[in-house]
């Protein structure tokens, strides 16, 4: 280190830039230098950054001398320069800077030079021991990216001001920029901890630390219900999903726009059926009506019964937005907070659901059946129906128990049904009858309500399954690739064995168990538990994507159009949307549980009556619980000795539906 005693020089220590003057040479290459504050400090040459030339100092002086370099350093000085050298790219280095500055430099404004170009980050990039300007086009777009590391900056700040505002209890109004912190925040919270993979973004860790939390899902999960963006009950198996729970404005515009002009009709020779009294069957909270029922009598003697579907084909074509986006959900899901329809509600509940009392599109399917329930005869058409009457099961069930005369086709629509119901039997028919749950919750209320299983449902349901049939054996007559439904035959226990255990739920709940999945498929199959050749869904267009498929080339074929979708075709889409509807499944299944968890959590007090369906694993005492007046089945470990069939009465002792546990006390009679 070629050095002089008295001379200023510039060094790194632990990263700051120290001044100090060089005192006398260590060693042969290592000089002792002194810093104003007298300190010694043993120097590497490749620590010294900066030699100041031309004078001698000594370390009282490095105070004046600093003192005096900051009057000359302008940040604005270093744009003017970069301008007058950026045309011909020429480099300069420290000295070269302060003559073009300063004309005549002294040490103290080459030092300013220099400790403005180690500061700029902006127009000079070193390179050894000059610095070269940086082309005009990469100087924009550093300023672009420090603008907008400035608004983040500034941005970030807000939004903590405004999270510290709602803390406390204020009102705030949430700005655009605040959505993606907050959604960070929610991503923590939903899939932190059980996302395979998962890695929380840095802003929503941040958050966290700023405001001393701990940086976990949980903690971010409580922030999120403090400041009143999630419930106490926020549905996590939902924000887990991919299921889009909003819609976007583009379809929501070809809404407005299918309501402010109807669009041209393709099936412009529909079958008038408006003299037809038609009757829509559901739950009075069912607000898309996709069914209803009508029966007439022919002029020799024979019965038609009428199934007519509601047609959102009507409104849509395949691969327009509204068929993409009914693509990308799969199906309507209904939870216990309501429900995600698949299309807009403007859609799903107006123009394309039978409406009572209005003209509607449909598609109609007429069924004459033989003597033993047979489809003798039948035909499908677009049609034109005229619902008469919106009724409830509870409605029908009340006219099929009076006998109400001024309505012989709901008694004729019944023994219909039950003539299908029991030709389906002799065919091989599989009947699994499981109390079924219907849970509701409205201002944190839960209600729960058994569905039975009464004539009107067997009523519909036997009718829809009709429908079902109907169409595939079109599909299947006229070879049609459609999206049939098949289930293999199952390998059920012996009758013997069945007959051992006690009717009802718990022999169904055997039989159950031993149901294979049904299967869809281009070409039709047997449909094993329904007793049928061919079979496919057609009957809830509104609500699944698969009927909404069949409907679209049914009714295709039936105008003596090419199919929109060719057999590759159909069984990519059929393959797209098997994931998302089994996702959605999952989530009415796990949602639907925590709710009944979080029932028995708020009645610790209830006794409730219990039927032992089946061991799930005997060795540990593990068996499969029905809780018949919630229609919950609930797995229960026992410390005494019950059998399936066993009636039993039970108290829960911990439930917390988050964690998904729930335990129980048997209550035995020595005990009450």
């Amino acid at each position: 280190m070629a050095l002089e005693k008295g001379r200023l020089i510039e060094f790194r220590l632990q990263g700051d830039r120290r001044l100090a003057v060089a005192d006398r040479p260590e060693g042969k290459k290592n000089w002792i230098v002194v810093d104003e504050r007298g300190q010694a400090h043993s120097l590497k040459p490749q620590q010294v950054s900066y030699e100041v030339e031309g004078e001698t100092y000594k370390p009282a002086e490095i105070g004046g001398f600093m003192g005096e370099v900051e009057t000359y350093i302008d940040p604005s000085s270093i744009e003017l320069a970069w301008e007058l050298l950026v045309e011909d790219s020429e480099a300069i280095d420290p000295q070269g800077m302060a003559q073009l500055l300063f004309s005549e430099p002294s040490p103290a404004q080459c030092y300013a030079a220099y400790c403005m170009l180690c500061r700029d980050k902006l127009y000079f990039k070193q390179k050894g021991d000059r610095y070269e300007p940086r082309p005009v086009a990469m100087v924009a777009e550093l300023k672009h990216q420090q603008e907008v590391a400035h608004q983040r900056q500034q941005e970030s700040q807000e939004f903590l001001a405004r999270l510290q505002q709602a803390l406390t209890g204020e009102v705030v109004e949430w700005e655009s920029s605040d959505r993606p912190r907050l959604e960070a925040l929610e991503q923590l919270a939903a899939k932190g901890g059980v996302t395979e993979g998962f890695k929380p973004a840095p802003v929503a860790t941040e958050t966290l630390r700023v405001l001393k939390r701990p940086q976990t899902p949980q903690a971010a999960f409580d922030l999120l219900v403090e400041l009143e963006l999630w419930s106490l009950h926020e549905n996590l198996f939902l924000r887990r999903s991919q299921i889009p729970t909003e819609f976007s404005t583009k379809v929501l515009e070809v809404v407005q726009c299918y309501l402010n002009a109807k669009p041209a009709d393709l099936d412009t020779n529909r079958l008038d059926l408006t003299h037809l009294k038609v009757y829509t069957i559901d739950d009075e909270s069912t607000k898309e009506i996709d069914d209803g029922l009508s029966w007439e009598e022919l002029s020799d003697g024979q019965q038609r019964l009428w199934i007519h579907i509601a047609d959102p084909t009507r409104w849509m074509s395949p691969g327009d937005e509204l068929d993409l986006e009914a693509r990308r959900r799969g199906t309507t899901m209904y939870l216990p907070t309501g429900m995600i329809p698949m299309f807009p509600a403007e859609m799903a509940t107006g123009l394309m659901s039978l409406v009572q009392g209005k003209i509607c599109c449909a598609v109609s399917f007429g069924v004459v059946l033989d003597k033993t329930g047979a489809v003798q005869d039948y035909s499908i058409h677009a049609s034109l129906i005229k619902p008469t009457y919106r009724l409830t099961y509870d409605d029908v069930d009340e006219m099929l128990q009076l006998g109400v005369k001024a309505e012989p086709e709901i008694e004729a629509i019944a023994s219909a049904a039950q003539l299908r119901k029991q030709w389906r039997d002799s065919q091989g028919a599989i009947n699994i009858s499981m109390p079924e749950a219907s849970i509701k919750v409205k201002d944190d209320e839960i209600t729960i309500e058994v569905l039975e299983d009464s004539v009107s449902r067997r009523t519909v349901a036997e009718m829809m399954i009709l429908g079902g049939e109907v169409a595939a054996r079109y599909g299947q007559t006229h070879n049609l690739p459609l999206p049939f439904r098949g289930q293999p035959q199952p390998e059920l226990p012996p009758a013997e064995e069945l007959l051992l255990l006690p009717a009802g739920p718990v022999r169904a709940s055997a039989i159950r168990r031993c149901m294979p999945k049904s299967e869809m498929s281009i070409t039709p199959s047997r449909h094993a538990s329904l007793g049928l050749n061919c079979y496919t869904q057609v009957t809830s267009p509104i609500r699944r994507y698969t009927d909404l498929l069949t409907h679209f080339q049914l009714k295709a074929h039936l105008r003596g159009e090419p199919l929109p979708f060719s057999e590759e075709q159909l069984r990519e889409v059929m393959v797209s949307i098997g994931p998302i509807a089994q996702e959605a499944v999952w989530v009415e299944r796990q949602t639907n549980r925590y709710w009944g968890l979080e029932y028995l959590r708020r009645n610790p007090d209830r006794v409730w009556q219990g039927l032992v369906l089946r061991w799930l694993r005997e060795d540990d005492n593990l068996a499969l619980v029905l809780l018949e007046e919630l229609g919950l089945e609930l797995g229960m470990r026992f410390t005494n000795s019950v059998e399936p069939g066993d009636r039993i009465e039970l108290k829960v002792t911990y439930a917390d539906p988050r964690q998904d546990v729930v335990h129980f006390q048997h209550i035995l009679e020595s005990t009450l």
